[in-house]
């Protein structure tokens, strides 16, 4: 009997490992600006969206809790108007490295142009094959790219299914008459974003991702000097886009991730001689220029 118990129990726990989710988000909504005592709507948004984006299957893989994406949603609403509510939402991202207990961020995002329609206890439903709301595409947008740049850190041009997936999510929504889909609407857009990361012109953006998590960053623990020689080099990537796209944006999405870890990473021991290194920050990213000085 007991042998039994034990058999259906490692059934059940093998069940649950199998319908292991690949996200482990921590779900935001702050309408501190909006005037009234009735924020019930926000809260149960909140809650609804924590629900939406944890517990539905995303790709195919079954990940381990160790291997979960942790990730934060941040929503500020600024304006409503009925059930129209107007505002932003950051997005960040971060993964384990190897052999640590540090997670380092991988994106690192604020989307301005945010705005969709909600109705308290509507259902938040996501079909792949056609436009149900901005909220949910948006959302749904994020969580692809935040799949696919995790993806990127592990294998090189892992992410592409994840894009591709992100990519039809803002064609679908591109009639919606919703601002960050479409090409005029702006150099930070959604549209820009994922267009940028598939694009051929940027694949070394890609390949920086690849260079700096899974040759760099994770070897750390045992080879510290050749982890910042790896380092070093996916920097030099982004110096060689810098070189033909000095403006190029994802060199913006990829420092404002990563300009702490740099500094972090590099001014400490062992010694590695960081005089090109800093010239090529302060070429590649001015605006962290006050970073890069703390560089020794």
């Amino acid at each position: 009997m007991l042998k039994k118990t034990l058999q259906i129990i490692t059934v059940m726990l093998l069940g649950m490992s199998l319908n292991a989710q690949e996200l482990l988000c921590t779900v935001t909504v702050n309408a501190d600006k909006i005037p009234g005592s009735n924020k019930q709507k926000f809260t149960t948004l909140q809650n609804d969206l924590t629900e939406f984006v944890n517990q539905k299957h995303w790709t195919n893989f079954n990940y381990k809790n160790q291997e979960k994406i942790h990730c934060n949603f941040t929503i500020t609403i600024l304006q409503e108007s009925g059930d129209e509510f107007k505002g932003n939402i950051q997005i960040q991202s971060s993964r384990p490295v190897y052999n640590a207990t540090y997670l380092t961020p991988v994106f690192n995002f604020k989307d301005d142009d945010f705005s969709f329609q909600y109705t308290e206890y509507q259902p938040l439903l996501f079909n792949q094959n056609a436009y149900q709301s901005n909220l949910i595409s948006v959302v749904t947008f994020y969580i692809y790219t935040i799949i696919g740049m995790d993806a990127d850190t592990f294998s090189l041009y892992g992410g592409t299914p994840y894009y591709n997936k992100a990519q039809n999510i803002l064609v679908q929504a591109q009639q919606s008459g919703y601002k960050g889909w479409n090409q005029n609407d702006g150099t930070r857009s959604r549209f820009v974003l994922i267009d940028n990361i598939l694009s051929p012109t940027y694949k070394m953006f890609r390949n920086a991702l690849y260079e700096y998590h899974l040759r760099g960053l994770d070897i750390m623990s045992t080879d510290k000097k050749n982890g910042k020689i790896k380092i070093a080099g996916a920097i030099q990537k982004l110096k060689n886009i810098y070189n033909s796209r000095p403006n190029a944006f994802l060199l913006r999405i990829f420092m404002d991730a990563k300009a702490d870890e740099i500094v972090n990473v590099f001014s400490d021991g062992p010694y590695f001689d960081t005089s090109s290194l800093k010239e090529d920050l302060l070429k590649i990213s001015p605006l962290n220029a006050s970073k890069w000085n703390k560089i020794k």
